[in-house]
Order: C-alpha cells, then structure tokens, then sequence
C-alpha cells in the first residue's frame, strides 16, 4: 500500500513550509531515514525523510512551491531493495496551473501583499531568483508605468500625486540598478537569508524605529563576574559573559515597563503577560533568535545555561521552530568584536529591541567623598530601537535608564 509523504509540523508557531530542493527523482528507490527534500519554514531549515523503504512513485509538488502542514509532497511505495529490482516507470509532477505555482509558492509574503493592494496577476510577473520578491513585483510594476506613459497626457496620473496606499508608494520607488562588471561574485540569497531580508524590510515599513542610548558603568558587575568567572567555569563547563547579567536587568525592567514587552494587534496593543527574551545568535547560516522563556524567573545561572545551550544548537542546527518562536522582546549582543553601540531592526511583532555595544575600559569623572576624581572604568553603551506607534518617549527612556541602572547597582546573585 502506497505511503503519502507529507510537509511534517516544524513547530506549533509554523503552518508551511517551501520546497527548496528535491533529492530523489520519481522511480528512486530510497532507504528508510533517507533525505527526500529539503524544506524551509519562516523559522528552520529541515530536510524531509523518507518514513520506510521503498520507491518514489510521485513528486506531488515543485520545487519553490509553499505547502501548508499535512499536506501531501509524495507519494511512497514500500519495497525491498532487490540486487536488479526493476523500478516502476517514473512519473512526472503534475504540472501545477501557472497562477497557483506562482502566487502560492514562488512568491514572498511582501510581494503577495503589495501584489494585493496593486491589483497586480502575480502569474504575470517573472521571478529573478526561486520566486517573486518585492524588488521583482516593482521591477513589473515599473515596466508597466514606463509603458503607460505613451497614453494620452489627460490619462496619466497627475505630477506629484500622493500615493493613496503603502503599495502605491513602493510601487514608485525607483531604485538604482548595478551591471554586473568582470570580476563580481554572485552569492544567491539562501532561504534563511531571504527571510530575514524579508523580516527586516517589513519591521521598518511597519515601525517607525526610534532609538536612544545609554551609557552604563559595570564596575560593580565586572567585579562580581571576576570574582566568580573560574568557579562558574568549573562547575558549568562555559564561560560566565557579560551577558546573562543584561539578560537579566532587561526581564527585571520589562516587568515594570510592560508596555516593552507588548505587541499590536489590530487596533489594540497587547501587553503580555509572560517575558520570552529572545537573543540574537550569529550563524553560517545567518541570523537566528532563539527565545529564553520566562526569563524572568530564572536566576542568573539559569539565564548563562539557557542562553549557551540554545547558542550552540542554533550553530549546530539542532534549534527547533518552536525555540524560535514567541518572543515579547530582544536582545542583540555582537559579542568582543562589538563596536561602541548601533541600532537594530526591531523583530517583528515586537515593540523593542536591545543592542548591547562593546565593553572599554576608559577614564570617566566618578564622585568620592564629595570630589570629582578621574578613574579608569569599564563602560557599556545599550542602544535601544523601539516602536513609536506603542512607545512614547518617556517609556523608552524610562525603561533603558532603569536597565542601566539595574547594572550599575550590581545586585545579582550567583
């Protein structure tokens, strides 16, 4: 009996998953465990395996096409391998109706949006890379306004109009081009790489991102980290970072500034009830944001062992989806090679997020006894981004300086 080979649940946050790659062909015969395809969801990269031995008999879906969960991508007949088996003829993929494979797999979720708004038959428009992207949908869009311009001057939108949607206005952005020259090296976007551009394009037009910037003294914290750094190592196997102590600062605030850790939702704004930091990790395969739950009940070693474990499973892609999704707010921590400070793009549908710049040991004016005195301390800046639709001023202010202030008080126990 034939066996229906289906886009697997990557995580209770995901519903799809895209074809990226199919490594078996119709009339394969593959093992039982062995990689069928290759998929990407909005969270993780995943390879599909085959549930039991036996032989390819359909690919029901193309490559680039966006499956939702459960659904069927092939069909399977067990078998035996046999020295000289005679593998069934092989049949093709169904061929896929040009609308259906372009809008509901070869086309980014921006590029469906304004597709939408624009009015415009996504079947229409050619794809650069694997599927349509909003660059490729503007591209489309101004060929067809270069082409409208030879109607009659009584029919052309009037000089300087003012879009009336987002859609309109991305629709005229006329951006510059590059000839590729001798020499240039083309690196097409990986999946993971494609999505965050995605994710980042989206945050800034949904957003408008304000930042601001504190500067923070970690005497008290350097001090206690030293004091305790060899132990910790012994005990716990890992090195005790700076880190952990922002994580923890930053949950003790957002429980007093709820409104950071909040999202929109309609009309409305949603403070949550429960604080998942999610903490910027730097892969090969790009950016990935592993979620520390409940972060603020945990101790401080608790955080250093959340925060390593799920580090090193991101680089060692043994992250999960689910670790991946449902954050209320964001860290991000470039590490030694951190610069002074800079400002990120806040993870959608969050309201804020916390670069943490650098640590350099300089001289500052510090008071003694009543005296102005220069001493060498070890300083931090914290850049924080946050949403200007939720967040006003003195929120974002108020909740950076009470981060800064949590630091510099060094009350943290080990």
């Amino acid at each position: 009996m034939s066996i229906r080979i289906t886009m697997p649940q990557m995580g209770e946050s995901v519903v799809e998953g895209t074809i990226e790659r199919w490594q078996v062909r119709p009339g394969d015969f593959v093992d039982k465990d062995q990689t069928v395809c290759e998929i990407t969801t909005d969270k993780v990269d995943a390879e599909i395996p085959a549930p039991e031995s036996g032989v390819v008999r359909e690919l029901l879906r193309q490559e680039g096409e966006t499956v939702e969960v459960g659904a069927a991508i092939a069909v399977l007949e067990p078998a035996a391998r046999e020295a000289g088996q005679a593998l069934p003829p092989a049949i093709a993929p169904a061929p896929l109706p040009q609308e259906t494979r372009v809008e509901s797999g070869r086309a980014s979720p921006l590029a469906r949006r304004l597709a939408a708004e624009r009015g415009v038959d996504l079947a229409e428009v050619q794809a650069g890379g694997g599927r349509v992207t909003k660059q490729d949908l503007i591209d489309h869009l101004a060929a067809s306004e270069a082409g409208s311009d030879r109607r009659a001057p009584a029919e052309r939108p009037a000089a300087g109009a003012v879009p009336a949607t987002l859609g309109d206005f991305l629709s005229r952005m006329k951006l510059p081009a590059y000839a590729l020259r001798e020499g240039d090296k083309q690196v097409p976007f990986s999946p993971i790489r494609r999505r965050i551009a995605e994710h980042m394009v989206v945050s800034k037009i949904v957003s408008p991102h304000v930042g601001t910037v504190a500067e923070i003294d970690l005497g008290k914290v350097h001090l206690l980290r030293q004091q305790h750094r060899a132990g910790f190592e012994r005990q716990r196997g890992f090195k005790l970072t700076f880190l952990p102590f922002v994580l923890q600062a930053t949950a003790r605030a957002l429980r007093e500034f709820p409104r950071m850790n909040a999202s929109v939702v309609g009309q409305t704004i949603v403070e949550r009830n429960r604080i998942h930091l999610g903490v910027a990790v730097e892969t090969e395969r790009g950016l990935l944001v592993p979620v520390v739950r409940d972060a603020d009940r945990l101790s401080l070693a608790g955080l250093a062992e959340s925060v390593n474990d799920l580090a090193r499973r991101a680089r060692e892609r043994e992250i999960t989806a689910d670790e991946l999704a449902g954050g209320s707010f964001t860290i991000s921590n470039p590490g030694r090679r951190g610069n002074l400070y800079g400002f990120a793009v806040i993870n959608q549908p969050q309201v804020g997020i916390l670069r943490v710049g650098g640590l350099r040991k300089r001289p500052v004016v510090v008071e003694r006894d009543g005296e102005d005195l220069i001493a060498i301390r070890p300083m931090m800046h914290l850049a924080l981004s946050y949403d200007h639709r939720v967040i006003d001023g003195a929120t974002g202010n108020g909740f950076l300086h009470r981060v800064g202030e949590l630091l510099e008080q060094g009350d943290f126990d080990l």
